[in-house]
Parts: structure tokens; C-alpha cells; sequence
């Protein structure tokens, strides 16, 4: 608990004894010497002031000077209503937001995963394909050398044909002349 202290203070040349607490003497003194310093300056400019008037229109100005400073902060206090009620909405839309985010990241997450994946599914894909197309490729030649061998044999056999043929008209003539002259060994032999 806080200890109770007299403050001696100073107001228009006359001396005032508050009572307050330690921590509040230094706001005590300044109070004190603000209402001084007004009641001082209103007294400087009219002369004619006693010192009850100047301290009733130093009160006054004070008292205007409250009334201002009060309406200011009711009206701050009415704006800034709008916003405090609002904050709850805020907050609302912000978690809202933050869940979605936390979504949008997880969803991204299986995007880059599926990417990923695809992108290992395409290369494999393209490797596999060039096996294809080498397999293709020297199959394409074995093929190429196969018709060129079947030309070749082809060709082989065509001269084969031609020469059976020539072989046979041979071999017919060498026939007939056997057959001639067995013939004429028989007409002999008879």
C-alpha cells in the first residue's frame, strides 16, 4: 500500500497543503503550477482583476479547457468504437484466411509432388522411348541388310533358273544325240 503524504504547494503567491500519495507528488507540484502560471497570466494582462477574479476566470479557462479535451476524447472514443467492434470481425476473416492459406500451401504441396512425379514419369517415358527408336533404328538396318541379302539371293536364284534352263537345253541336245546314236548303234546291231 502506498504511504499518504502532505504536499506543500503554490498557488498565486498562497501556500496549499495536498494530500497524495509519494508517487503522485511531481503530478501534484505540476498541477499546482499550471493553475499558477494561468491565474498569473490572466492577472498580467488585466490589471484591474483582483485575485479572486483572476483565480474564478483561470478556473473558468481550465474549465473550458476540460470540456474541449473531454469532448475531443469522446469523440475519439466514439471513433475508435467502430474499429474495436470490428476487430472481432477481423479476426474472424483472419483465421478464416490463415486456414485457407494453410490449404492453399498444403494443395500447393501435392501440386510440386505431382509435378515432381510427372516430371520422373516423362523422363522415364523419353528414355524409354529412345530405347524404342535405337531398337527401331537397328531393326530398320537388319532389315535393309535382310532385303539386300534377299536381292542378292534373289538375283542368285534367277541366274540359278538360267542356268537349269541352259542346263537342261544341254542336257535335252545331249539326250537326243544319245538317242541318235543309240539309234544308230541299234540299226547296226539289227
Amino acid at each position: 500500500m502506498t504511504e499518504r503524504k502532505k504536499i506543500n504547494i503554490f498557488i498565486d503567491g498562497r501556500n496549499f497543503t495536498v494530500v497524495g500519495t509519494t508517487d503522485d507528488e511531481d503530478y501534484v507540484r505540476n498541477l499546482a503550477n499550471y493553475v499558477d502560471k494561468k491565474i498569473r497570466e490572466l492577472a498580467s494582462k488585466n490589471d484591474r482583476l483582483c485575485q479572486t477574479s483572476s483565480a474564478t476566470l483561470a478556473a473558468f479557462n481550465i474549465a473550458d479547457e476540460l470540456h474541449r479535451t473531454t469532448s475531443k476524447l469522446q469523440q475519439l472514443e466514439n471513433q475508435s468504437k467502430d474499429p474495436m467492434e470490428k476487430y472481432g470481425n477481423v479476426i474472424n476473416e483472419l483465421e478464416k484466411a490463415k486456414t485457407t492459406i494453410q490449404k492453399l500451401e498444403a494443395q500447393n504441396l501435392q501440386y510440386k509432388d505431382d509435378l515432381l512425379q510427372t516430371k520422373i514419369e516423362s523422363e522415364n517415358a523419353l528414355k524409354e522411348m529412345k530405347k524404342h527408336e535405337q531398337a527401331l533404328e537397328l531393326k530398320e538396318q537388319e532389315l535393309i541388310e535382310s532385303q539386300k541379302m534377299i536381292k542378292s539371293l534373289q538375283d542368285k536364284v534367277f541366274d540359278n533358273q538360267i542356268e537349269l534352263i541352259e542346263t537342261k537345253k544341254e542336257l535335252g541336245e545331249v539326250l537326243k544325240i544319245l538317242d541318235n546314236e543309240k539309234k544308230v548303234f541299234a540299226k547296226e546291231e539289227v
